[in-house]
């Protein structure tokens, strides 16, 4: 995507390539332990580890990043039926609390004890808390290494903000940045949606990313305030320094 120095932007239909490594994942005390753990895979016991945390803390694009920078291959929970395929060094398996097969989760953990094969995971709780019916499964999930990843802080959510915009090479003011993190919900997937709508509406109108815009781009936006009297509740408070509302 290019991108007019006056910032204006070309209407070029080309996907966003985002940045996933390792160095791009921001660390503060809400996935502190976590990341300290993902740095050391050799240390995981039985070879296997699993992040978890509620939905929109980041737990997906940590995963990608890990599995980005060290090659690891990547499976679905989805998909995960009777005797899945497993090679390579490691492998990451998003919502793997998800899975519907257990006994395909139970293969899956085994093989890559097996085959040296390191092992990631992710859900919404902790493993040994997941319900399953399998004993065996059971006692694999309570005996796999875990840390749990907190609420954002601003400053987490302010330099995921960014990343996103720059990963679309879209110019924001730092400004208009703050202002929508004082409006969205505070989950990277809330700013994950929010970035993309506006990017859309800013190729599709072919002009700079502004307050209006925004406004345009996010309504409807499960989240955001939906009229001009939310807004300014939403912003009366966070500054009275700020320049006035769209």
């Amino acid at each position: 995507m290019t991108r007019q120095a006056s910032g204006r932007q070309l209407t070029l239909a080309l996907p966003p390539t985002p940045s996933r490594a390792r160095a791009d994942l921001v660390e503060d005390a809400s996935n502190r332990e976590a990341l300290a753990w993902l740095d050391r895979p050799d240390s995981w016991p039985s070879g296997r580890f699993c992040v978890f945390g509620p939905p929109g803390v980041g737990k997906s694009h940590m995963l990608a990043a890990i599995a980005g920078e060290r090659g690891w291959a990547r499976a679905e929970a989805t998909t995960l039926r009777g005797l899945p395929e497993v090679s390579g060094v490691g492998l990451v398996l998003d919502d793997a609390d998800c899975v519907e097969d257990e006994a395909a989760l139970f293969h899956l953990i085994n093989l890559c004890g097996e085959r040296a094969v390191t092992l990631l995971m992710a859900g919404r709780t902790a493993p040994a808390r997941w319900t399953v019916a399998l004993p065996d499964l059971a006692s694999r999930l309570r005996a796999t290494a875990a840390a749990g990843i907190g609420a954002p802080s601003d400053a987490l959510l302010e330099a995921l903000l960014a990343k996103l915009f720059a990963d679309r090479q879209v110019l924001v003011a730092a400004d208009l940045q703050g202002w929508l993190l004082r409006l969205l919900p505070r989950s990277a997937a809330a700013l994950g949606e929010a970035v993309a709508r506006i990017d859309r509406l800013a190729l599709a109108e072919g002009g700079a990313v502004t307050r209006p815009l925004v406004r345009r781009a996010l309504s409807g936006c499960q989240g955001f305030p939906a009229t001009d009297e939310a807004l300014e509740e939403s912003t009366a408070d966070a500054s009275r320094d700020d320049p006035p509302l769209l």
